[in-house]
């Protein structure tokens, strides 16, 4: 049986671990629109040059040779004047029609003169206004390199290029297990009694790291044997994330439950607060897990630490380079460990806006983002960034 060999991990470590763990699935081909959020498996190449013709920059008139002009025509975009246009002639054009051929410039109409059939103005100089084919890219230049998740201007450039479909990572799939006696689902909890503020806050957040959540299922302490037949039940997912059951007290059987079904520790608790009993395995054969602590912002945290890396290695993506920013207020350090803070944006810097106890998620609700405070830092220090939402 493997023992843990990742205890008590750093947390920067942490993050790396996680995001090594993972690898994605076979690469699939989808339509532009299944392709959003996920990941290019390959580099988008132009297919063609872009721009695929020599295109007028400016509505006005494309002029051969020296003015005025005598004008011959129009030309739009989609209806191409026909011929070679000679000098002394021009034609009228729209921005981005096909330049017509032995054009020397597009004279823009603010510029025109127009009477009759002539058109007269300042003579633009050779290529003036006019953006000729393969400017942009030329026929299979590296337009965005496999690795780099589908924004919407992915998308868009895709379709110029004339893509229909592109080849993808997909998306991993994730199953959550909700554990606890105590959780009520719905209204108002009777004393003694908590809501369930972690089923609400994980499918949203399963989304915004890259993963499909498969469904979510409530788990109760008792039996214990309950929770590693629901483990098990969920074989089909690529990552399997347990809430609650991840301390060391006589209900909380996640980690037993890992060391008995003989699993591969990856992260067993991570130097940091709060969050700290969160734990990363691979069951033989089958899933990720991931456990994320009872108490909401510690599962939060947990979730920024482990979970984000881990769909990220799974979908395809380079682990997330965190911004920086400067720690405008001092905040209470603690020793050997890192301390996860919600924060604000003040001009360059951040502000500490309180609300980080464990279970308390109303600084979450109001920040920019959690900021990662290693020991020992000062106010003015820059620290690293897990923006929200």
């Amino acid at each position: 049986m493997e023992k843990p060999t990742c205890r008590d991990v750093a947390w920067v470590e942490a993050r790396a671990y996680a995001h090594a763990a993972g690898s994605p699935r076979a690469a699939v081909r989808v339509t532009l629109a299944e392709a959003s959020g996920l990941v290019l498996a390959e580099d988008l190449a132009a297919a063609l040059p872009l721009p695929g013709f020599d295109t007028a920059a400016m509505d006005g008139y494309a002029v051969a040779g020296r003015g005025p002009w005598r004008v011959l025509g129009r030309a739009r975009p989609g209806a191409a004047w026909p011929g070679l246009l000679a000098e002394g002639n021009a034609v009228e054009i729209a921005t981005g029609a096909v330049v017509p051929a032995g054009a020397w410039a597009v004279l823009p109409v603010e510029d025109a003169s127009v009477a009759g059939d002539e058109v007269a103005g300042p003579e633009p100089s050779r290529g003036r206004h006019i953006r000729p084919t393969g400017e942009d890219a030329a026929p299979g230049a590296r337009l965005v390199p496999a690795g780099t998740p589908i924004r919407p201007a992915v998308l868009g450039l895709a379709a110029t290029c004339g893509y229909d479909e592109l080849l993808v990572y997909p998306a991993p799939i994730v199953r959550a297990l909700v554990t606890g006696d105590e959780l009520v689902l719905h209204g108002r909890p009777d004393p003694g009694r908590i809501r369930d503020g972690l089923g609400p806050l994980l499918p949203s957040l399963v989304a915004e790291f890259g993963g499909r959540l498969a469904g979510i299922a409530h788990v109760t302490d008792r039996p214990a044997s309950g929770l590693r037949e629901a483990v098990e039940a969920a074989g089909d997912a690529d990552v399997v994330v347990v809430t609650g059951s991840t301390s060391v007290g006589a209900g909380d059987g996640l980690r037993r439950m890992i060391t008995q079904l003989g699993a591969q520790w990856i992260v067993d608790a991570v130097a940091c607060r709060p969050g700290h009993p969160q734990v990363l395995a691979r069951l033989r054969g089958g899933p990720f897990v991931v456990g994320l602590p009872g108490n909401p912002f510690a599962a939060l945290v947990a979730a920024h630490t482990l979970l984000e890396p881990l769909l990220a290695g799974l979908s395809g993506r380079g682990l997330r380079r965190l911004p920086q920013a400067a720690l405008l207020r001092p905040v209470a350090p603690l020793a050997g460990r890192t301390r996860i803070i919600p924060v604000s944006w003040d001009g360059p810097g951040v502000l500490p806006l309180g609300g980080d106890r464990p279970a308390f998620l109303n600084g979450a609700a109001l920040g920019d983002a959690l900021a990662a405070v290693p020991p020992g830092a000062a106010a003015g220090d820059p620290v690293p960034l897990m923006t929200l939402g």
